[in-house]
């Protein structure tokens, strides 16, 4: 009997062993798919712009940006240009990310704060950010204040209203029985609301981002004399299309890693989260 248990507990340890390989194995699948599928994808897109450029279509070839990546890398000028633009688009998205939340937090959890400052966000959320640089402009002058501003206001209209409608979205089930097992409303904000709230937070600082970036060219209009929007704009003067398309290019690179930053801090926050 001792013997037939001791091959029982052993062959249990050797099935949960199995399993645990093969649920490993089936993990590193899944999280392998996706990057091979991006890898498939970015291949076929550059085919396809290599045969439109082939094609006739006024389309500079792969190797013409890359010789002039290399050469703007080469004398310094796509560095310097994406330090000045990277630095305008933090600067930005992070203050307005940083008023954007506790201020989405108020609209959402108190009525006042609601019915004093919601109609203010929405008047400005109708109103292009790109509009609001002449009246920059004549405030702030022609130096970083404005450029930094219209991309500040693009990012914090998107993350307010994203934190104010998931503080709105909160099942109010969940903050009454909070009141009752005796919590306060500051042990009910930092246990129910900012959990429930952080994946729409986080939802808007990624739509926030992607507006700050797409505000950054206009943004380099007030008089930039480097950044990478400055660069594209000179470019087209010159009708200088491998320029262009180096500045596209680096922009959606660098749009694209902070996304994938933003993407990583979400799973990371919001792993009690179910996923599809």
């Amino acid at each position: 009997m001792a013997v037939l248990s001791e091959q029982s507990v052993q062959t249990g340890r050797t099935s949960r062993t199995g399993e645990g390989g093969r649920s490993a194995s089936a993990s590193t699948r899944r999280r392998g798919l996706p990057l091979a599928l991006n890898t498939v994808s970015i291949g076929l897109g550059i085919a396809l712009w290599w045969a439109l450029a082939a094609a006739g279509l006024s389309l500079p070839t792969p190797p013409e940006v890359v010789s002039r990546a290399g050469t703007l890398l080469s004398n310094g000028t796509l560095l310097d240009d994406i330090a000045a633009s990277l630095g305008r688009v933090l600067a930005g998205f992070v203050l307005g990310t940083a008023l954007a939340i506790p201020v989405g937090f108020l609209m959402g959890w108190y009525g006042i704060a609601r019915g004093l400052v919601e109609p203010w966000v929405q008047f400005f959320r109708t109103i292009p950010p790109l509009a609001i640089i002449p009246l920059a402009i004549v405030l702030m002058g022609i130096g970083e204040p404005p450029k930094i501003f219209v991309i500040f206001l693009a990012a914090f209209l998107v993350c307010v209203i994203s934190t104010y409608q998931g503080v709105v979205n909160i099942d109010r089930t969940l903050v009454n029985a909070a009141r009752v097992l005796g919590a306060r409303d500051a042990g009910i904000f930092l246990r129910v609301v900012v959990p429930a709230t952080t994946p729409f937070i986080l939802v808007g600082m990624r739509v926030g981002l992607g507006s700050a970036w797409a505000t950054l060219v206009a943004a380099e209009l007030i008089a930039a004399q480097e950044g990478l929007g400055f660069r594209m704009q000179n470019a087209q003067l010159y009708y200088d299309l491998p320029t262009i398309f180096v500045g596209l290019i680096t922009i959606g690179i660098l749009g694209l890693v902070m996304d994938r930053i933003l993407l990583m801090a979400e799973r990371k926050l919001t792993g009690w989260q179910e996923r599809r």
